[in-house]
């Protein structure tokens, strides 16, 4: 990486001409005319009652999994255009067309696996044993399994093209609300209004006056949206507890956990030993309070910077240290970095008008990523910028496999991504400069696991609590202010002297719908990744190709079977979990001996 790096991203070379595209307008119209096509011929099979009888099964598969791959690139390439630029109408109206796409493509999927659950045990066997089946065979009987669990296909095509206009509605409002948020921010004699990326990285500032100042107008900001938020989770929460009711299924947990092919012991042992080990995270924030000169740190002081952390990191730097750190454990994830820099695959720019928080999203049918972010040049960010990448290099060594095996869930996803911040950190504490700069390093890692085991878990807490109040009816916005102090409290063990009423109204991961509880998969992820990293510290070089072919699994097998297979653990005893919490405790006593 020679030259200077661009920090806007080329979205040109999928579709030229963003949300006016006509390329992208005809492919959206193709793709609606093949799922109709599908879904018609799909409606004409009757369920094969042999073997010889599967071949029109196995022809509308394969349609089907190319189908997947095209609605996923649609999905991709929308999700870029409303991110860069909040007031793209246009852009905003393709969501709505993509949103109808995904409700098409649910009820083609609901119509295949009404003819997979009603095959014949013995035919579905040899069915399996197929070339065109056998790869995805794990896919197909999970597929199986969860369409006898739901209701009638019709039903359920019902369901899904409601949501359009009501569940998933409810979620993308919370794009429109905060493409409304623009704080006035006045610096060096100069009035700005900020975008809500552009605030959020205010909060992360050096300067705790810059701190509390806008986390005063961020409460601020969001207060004055509370009630549209409001709106929004309660029916968004409604749709989904009425859908589960009809459905049968009692637990708020057993769709997240489903998606996430994890079991119910798996997280709940989890949990546990994070909560038997918070008290040394305790620790840590009462130290990292009198380094910041006061006596408990404010929710908005957990993420600040201490010492050299605070130095501005520029995007060419960022980007030549993870390639450097990258390269070290995978030649070939180096390689995928520079592609993803030099190509410009990543929108890093510091602007108004994008949406906050950062992404990845995955091009299946071009066989390329997108990373969003608003970079402001601190550690932080380049930890995110790794953090994304991780995403990538995921979604790259799968490119080649069928769509249904690409289809891995997000704990997993997550730790991709945290294992390779995991790299970055790691490295950079262990060949910093001097003690001031190793300690900023530290803490910045350290911060991670605080996020992680406290910050995550608060929003955990809080989402179980408020589907459990919210069976019983509308939750008011001050019952929701009131739920999310009350979780913050326990998570961060009441160790902070200021918590965030808003959180919930502000937190995007809230307002998710393809993916329900979007919190706990981000705690595995990164244990997971912990137990992954340690192993990989172990076996040096040779480990790359294993952790490969770990990716590669993800989208083919339950976590327990993944941990099994390519670590030798169970996910479902406390001595993985406390072996990857004693890496971060490690840590924190480590920085608590350098600050005595």
């Amino acid at each position: 990486m020679q030259q200077p790096l661009q920090q806007t991203w080329n979205l040109d070379s999928i579709f030229p001409g963003g949300s006016s595209s006509p390329q992208f307008i005809g492919f959206l119209q193709s793709l609606e005319q093949d799922i109709a096509a599908l879904r018609s011929h799909l409606e004409s099979l009757a369920t094969p009652q042999s073997v010889s009888e599967t071949s029109a099964l196995t022809e509308a598969l394969g349609q089907l999994q190319y189908i997947t791959l095209r609605t996923r690139e649609a999905n991709s390439f929308g999700s870029c255009l409303t991110a860069e630029n909040q007031a793209d109408k246009k852009a905003i109206m393709l969501i709505g067309r993509i949103s109808t796409i995904n409700a098409q493509l649910l009820s083609v999927l609901t119509v295949f696996d009404k003819l997979l659950s009603a095959m014949d045990g013995e035919v579905w066997a040899a069915w399996l044993k197929s070339d065109a089946t056998a790869p995805i065979a794990f896919n197909l009987n999970e597929r199986r399994e969860l369409a006898k669990e739901k209701l009638a296909p019709e039903l359920e095509a019902l369901a899904g093209d409601l949501a359009v206009d009501g569940y998933h509605a409810w979620g993308e409002l919370y794009n429109t609300i905060v493409s409304s948020i623009h704080i006035p921010w006045e610096e060096n004699g100069k009035t700005t209004n900020l975008s809500a990326g552009q605030a959020s990285n205010k909060m992360s500032d050096g300067s705790s006056e810059v701190r509390a100042r806008m986390f005063r107008q961020w409460e601020e900001a969001w207060s004055e949206k509370e009630d549209f938020c409001g709106d929004a989770l309660n029916h968004l929460a409604g749709f989904r507890l009425k859908l589960y009711e009809k459905r049968g299924w009692d637990e708020i947990l057993k769709e997240p956990l489903a998606i996430n092919r994890m079991s119910e012991e798996t997280l709940n042992v989890m949990w546990d030993v994070i909560v038997k080990n918070k008290p040394v995270f305790v620790e840590y924030l009462n130290r990292k309070a009198k380094l910041l000169g006061t006596e408990r740190l404010s929710w908005v002081d957990v993420e600040a910077p201490v010492g050299s952390s605070s130095q501005t990191i520029s995007y060419d730097e960022g980007a030549r240290m993870i390639e450097e750190q990258f390269r070290k454990f995978s030649p070939k994830m180096a390689d995928f970095a520079v592609k993803a820099f030099e190509n410009r695959w990543i929108e890093a720019e510091d602007r108004p008008g994008k949406r906050p928080g950062g992404f990845c999203t995955s091009l299946p049918v071009s066989k390329e990523t997108r990373i969003f972010m608003t970079y402001a040049g601190t550690a932080s960010n380049v930890s995110t910028l790794a953090h994304e990448l991780g995403h990538g290099y995921h979604q790259f060594v799968m490119d080649d496999l069928p769509a249904m095996s690409q289809d891995y869930a997000m704990n997993v996803a997550e730790t991709a991504s945290t294992f390779a911040e995991m790299i970055l950190s790691d490295s950079a504490v262990k060949e910093a400069k001097n003690e001031d700069e190793k300690l900023a390093l530290l803490e910045d890692k350290i911060q991670r696991s605080v996020a992680f085991f406290m910050n995550i878990h608060a929003r955990f807490l809080f989402e179980t609590r408020f589907y459990a109040k919210r069976k019983e009816g509308l939750v008011s916005v001050e019952e929701l202010n009131e739920l999310m102090v009350t979780a913050q409290k326990e998570a961060f063990c009441d160790a902070l002297s200021e918590y965030h009423p808003h959180f919930w109204a502000a937190k995007l991961h809230f307002y998710i719908t393809e993916v329900p509880f979007y919190n706990f998969p981000y705690t595995f992820g990164y244990l997971f990744s912990a137990g992954i990293y340690a192993q990989a510290q172990e076996e040096g070089a040779a480990f790359e190709q294993r952790y490969i072919d770990l990716l590669r699994d993800t989208g083919r097998m339950t976590v327990e079977e993944l941990a099994q297979k390519h670590l030798g653990v169970d996910l479902t005893k406390p001595d993985f979990w406390q072996k990857a919490v004693d890496l971060a405790v490690a840590d924190v006593h480590e920085f608590l001996e350098m600050t005595k």
